[in-house]
């Protein structure tokens, strides 16, 4: 059986059991908990009452954080021709069609963002078990997979902190919401857009409570129960 570390412990300590944290106190307290040397991630979990094998109750959707996520962001653009032009005005990190398709089928994944137009689909499908296991596949549902002439909001919506959500098999969303050098005020409005984003995209098949349970956990620190009534007051819907 694992066993945690007496920082871990300590940190525990200061949460209280059972109870459900305003979204500001809850990110003071992962701040304050979060004992580990190197700038942690804060990430939001929210668990919905969804079925996940029910094709009508998925949820997959975009968040643009209005404060980023506090690290550089390496944008890759699949385009052609007019296209490609444009994604390098706009300023991609890395822009091609088949040589880069032939790249990442020899293994390279050094990027966060994957864009590709619709007229690349044909070629970048086939790296859908290298890309789908991260996360990186271009897909319409998450506004990847987009017109040339959307491409350079797209790009830049990257850059500011564009992150993406998606129900796993046990129902739970886990994205993050910022670093723990960030301002309180500042991780808030990143959990309020995701909240907002992820409360828009509640699928019509959708059946009883949507939202059963959110919590925010740094890397190393513990989870930290966030109460439901404040913390879905954050969207806008």
């Amino acid at each position: 059986m694992a066993t945690h570390g007496k920082q871990y412990e300590a940190a525990v300590k200061q949460v209280e059991k059972g109870k459900g944290y305003s979204p500001q106190e809850a990110v003071g307290l992962a701040k304050k908990t979060a004992y580990a040397k190197f700038d942690q991630t804060v990430d939001l979990h929210l668990r919905l009452g969804l079925d996940p094998k029910n094709s009508a109750q998925q949820v997959r959707g975009v968040a643009l954080l209005p404060h980023g996520l506090g690290k550089k962001v390496t944008v890759l653009v699949f385009a052609q021709g007019e296209a490609a032009k444009s994604a390098e005005a706009a300023g991609a990190d890395f822009v091609g069609a088949d040589e880069l398709v032939q790249r990442i089928e020899s293994g390279w994944t050094e990027f966060d963002v994957a864009i590709a137009t619709p007229d690349m689909m044909g070629r970048v499908g086939k790296l859908g078990r290298v890309l789908g296991r991260k996360g990186l596949m271009p897909n319409p549902k998450a506004g990847t997979v987009v017109p040339a002439g959307d491409l350079p909001r797209v790009i830049q919506d990257s850059r500011k902190g564009r992150v993406e959500f998606k129900l796993d098999r046990a129902a739970i969303i886990h994205v993050p919401i910022g670093k723990v050098s960030f301002e309180e005020d500042k991780l808030v409005e990143n959990l309020g857009a995701i909240v907002d984003a992820v409360v828009k995209a509640k699928p019509a098949g959708a059946k009883g409570q949507y939202v059963k349970t959110a919590s925010l956990a740094t890397t190393m620190g513990p989870g930290i129960s966030l109460d439901l009534k404040s913390t879905l007051s954050l969207s806008a819907a």
